[in-house]
């Protein structure tokens, strides 16, 4: 056998290499898979999906980053969209199916243009200019907003849950997302910034929907440990700690030896003592009402209950956080260390049974900048899925807020970018023309998906929004309802600026991303080869 036959192994046997065309198909198959499961849940009609883990637990939603996250998918370009819905998410909170969507419908056009010899270079350029296009675009079709517009806050609130189980209480759940927002806004400059951190949310079952309410304070779980307590406090003032209510202990290990009665009985009175004086640091103060992230003495319980004070111990970091920001009081290490200024006030503390749990519920605070939801349904599945709907409108009002700027729903912003596109497509020349008028279709798979969810003619509904856009109706989409094409903005449908430009940057970077692969190498996992990937292991010498 001649030298030139020879093959030469560089890889470890097991491995598996796709490369080519077969490694871009497989690919870009592989994602479309991926948005093919969550396109039907795409608008208000949208199907739900019954998700069960491995351990039987079942979960039915249609949200979409829920449905991803619970898929154990082992592609790695399927991967790459789950990672895109759950970046989405952590930025923006919404705004995930559509932009699996769109790239989904990008990676099909892309398949279209490699058939045609195109090549991915080319592809990916017509792409990057498309969507800084649709970018600049999409600016000039935002619609100014801001905190004070509370009416285009709840639409665009309730825009966001049109989709959700929550669809007969969403007004209750918008006015409740835009209240919340409202009074944890922080005014920065010009601009406002809103931290959810500081929107505490507790979920309980029992009572409806509608029992889900904002209060202006925080909600602590668990109650006095000392039974001789108050359960309600009337205009209290708080004390935050952050040390234990505890005789200090030593750090090392030491022994007090005893040999009379009496030096017992004054190492406990010294104990005692010790205890009392903390007690009277708080009287002195004005507390009225002690939270404790560590522990407090069961001497020093007793001595709080004859002053009439109410106390919570171990409460968690992050709850006597909220605590400060929310009664205006100070966090001190020491009793010693408290004064009058240090100390929070509210209208009302109070122990209440929700459900079989004893909770503390810190209210009636004055300009609170940290609230509460406390969030009521009858089974834990509408409870969990009440939680994802609210985080949704917290979120989308948040960007509302922040960016002071909105676009029309329903599809039209998608169709407006299709219409500017394609005309932008004809200005350009070369191969990246072909690219760019791709994109432009597949910004159409949005009005497409809500019309085919909704039960009408998708092609239909496509023909009668370019009429309309022509026209000049720029924010003409589709009402699902109907089907008929009406003004979105009339209809009160309405989305943030900050999302839709996200979904399109996600889209445009994820399609991008999967095109350029032309070559997958997947080594042996353990004592088997890894998955199959076609290709060989090993390349012939040239």
């Amino acid at each position: 056998m001649g030298m030139g036959s020879t093959p030469i192994i560089i890889l470890k046997e097991g491995t598996r290499r796709e490369r080519g065309k077969d490694a871009q198909y497989n690919n870009i198959n592989a994602a479309r898979t991926v948005a093919d499961m969550v396109k039907s849940t795409l608008g208000p009609r949208g199907m739900d999906k019954m998700m069960l883990d491995a351990l039987g637990d079942v979960t039915i939603t249609n949200d979409g980053v829920t449905i991803l996250k619970d898929l154990e998918v082992q592609h790695p370009a399927a991967k790459m969209v789950v990672e895109v819905s759950k970046t989405l998410d952590e930025e923006c909170g919404d705004g995930t199916t559509s932009a699996v969507v769109i790239l989904g419908e990008l990676l099909k056009r892309s398949l279209d243009l490699l058939d045609a010899d195109i090549h991915p270079t080319n592809i990916l350029k017509g792409y990057r200019l498309a969507g800084d296009k649709a970018l600049e675009t999409l600016r000039s079709l935002s619609i100014p907003t801001g905190i004070d517009d509370a009416v285009s806050l709840r639409n665009i609130a309730t825009t966001a849950m049109m989709s959700k189980a929550v669809t007969g209480s969403r007004e209750h759940m918008a006015d409740l997302a835009v209240r919340s927002v409202s009074a944890v806004a922080e005014k920065r400059n010009s601009h406002y910034t809103v931290d959810l951190d500081n929107i505490q949310i507790v979920k309980r079952e029992g009572g409806s929907m509608d029992d889900t309410e904002l209060l202006q304070g925080i909600i602590i779980d668990g109650h006095p440990p000392h039974p001789s307590m108050p359960r309600k406090v009337k205009n209290a003032r708080i004390a935050l700690l952050s040390s234990a209510l505890e005789v200090r202990k030593t750090e090392v290990s030491a022994e007090i030896q005893i040999t009379e009665p009496s030096q017992l009985q004054a190492f406990v009175r010294g104990e005692e003592n010790t205890l009392r004086e903390m007690v009277d640091q708080l009287k002195r103060a004005g507390a009225t009402a002690v939270f404790c992230q560590k522990g407090i003495d069961e001497l020093a319980q007793h001595f709080l209950a004859q002053e009439g004070m109410l106390a919570l111990q171990r409460v968690k970091a992050s709850d006597l956080e909220k605590l400060s920001k929310a009664t205006n009081a100070d966090i001190v290490t020491k009793p010693a260390d408290l004064e009058k200024g240090d100390l929070g006030s509210s209208s009302s503390i109070e122990v209440r049974k929700v459900e079989s749990e004893e909770m503390t519920f810190v209210i009636g605070c004055k300009n609170p900048r940290a609230v509460s939801i406390l969030i009521r349904g009858g089974t834990k599945h509408v409870v969990d899925e009440i939680d994802r709907s609210l985080d949704d409108a917290l979120n989308v009002v948040r960007l509302a807020v922040e960016d002071e700027a909105m676009v029309s729903g329903g599809g039209s912003t998608a169709m407006e970018l299709a219409m500017r596109l394609n005309d932008y497509a004809d200005e350009m020349g070369g191969r990246e023309q072909m690219a760019i008028s791709a994109y432009a279709r597949s910004m159409e798979a949005i009005p497409a998906a809500l019309a085919e969810n909704a039960g009408w003619d998708a092609l239909n509904v496509l023909i009668e929004m370019r009429k309309a856009h022509k026209a000049g109706s720029v924010h003409a989409g589709l009402n699902v309802f109907t089907g008929k094409v009406e003004d979105m903005v009339k209809n009160n449908v309405l989305e943030p600026l900050r999302v839709n430009s996200r979904i399109i940057s996600a889209a445009t970077e994820a399609a991008s991303l999967i095109i350029r692969i032309d070559d997958v190498i997947a080594a042996r996992s353990g004592s088997a080869a890894g998955p199959s990937m076609g290709g060989e292991g090993e390349m012939p010498e040239e």
